[in-house]
């Protein structure tokens, strides 16, 4: 029914881009690494909507919030910015290996007890056991961009990895279910973003800086 090579392939990819998205230190080619995932987002919902075409509804709304809008409104607050480098807790060598350690853990943990935490008859198979384990794999890299990061346009773009994993997560579990879509849509994180960022902005105009570190300049 599903091309299993196809979403096996698109699923895999979205560790690639995750990582690429976390560990990137240039802010702009980290929003275009996100907006590459996006559309493998869009891929796999297309992939899973041969067996519920409400799923067409749910690809067309993310192609437009993940594909474009975020990534421009992240791009356009880089632009902003006199730098587009990124300002990090931890360095890029030792980042990179443990931004390594979280995938093998979270890839391999969950594709070993993918039953135990998706107890349904497709998690059975391997493409959605896959898909489950690059859910969570995403989900721990989205999670250490925002808490490793400095910077709070970083940490927008760790919050929109971790609505990837999640979608990724529902459209496997229940891809055949017409809810599905409806969740989907509804669990959009767009507005949140584009809200994050003009606090963001406002934030940058009153102190100079988009420093986490430096953020304790702002109180009551």
């Amino acid at each position: 029914m599903y091309n299993e090579e196809l979403i096996r392939t698109l699923s895999l990819l979205l560790i690639i881009t995750s990582v690429a998205t976390v560990e990137s230190r240039n802010l702009t080619r980290s929003a275009v690494a996100l907006c590459v995932q996006a559309m493998l987002i869009c891929g796999l919902i297309l992939s899973f909507a041969v067996g519920n075409h409400t799923l067409y509804a749910w690809a067309a709304t993310a192609f437009a919030t993940k594909v474009i809008i975020t990534p421009w409104l992240l791009i356009h607050s880089v632009r902003k910015r006199e730098s587009d480098r990124e300002l990090a807790i931890i360095g890029f060598g030792p980042s990179v290996a443990i931004a390594a350690v979280l995938l093998v853990a979270a890839y391999g943990l969950t594709h070993k007890y993918v039953q135990f935490l998706a107890p349904t008859p497709q998690s059975a198979s391997g493409v959605f056991g896959t898909n489950l384990a690059v859910s969570m794999t995403v989900f721990a890299l989205g999670l250490y961009a925002i808490l490793s990061r400095r910077d709070t346009i970083k940490t927008v773009i760790g919050l929109c990895l971790l609505e990837n994993a999640i979608h990724l997560s529902l459209v496997s579990i229940a891809p055949t279910m017409r809810e599905t879509a409806l969740i989907g849509i509804a669990t959009e994180v767009v507005i949140t973003v584009a809200l994050l960022l003009y606090v963001i902005s406002a934030i940058k105009e009153k102190i100079g800086t988009t420093d986490t570190f430096q953020l304790s300049e702002l109180h009551w």
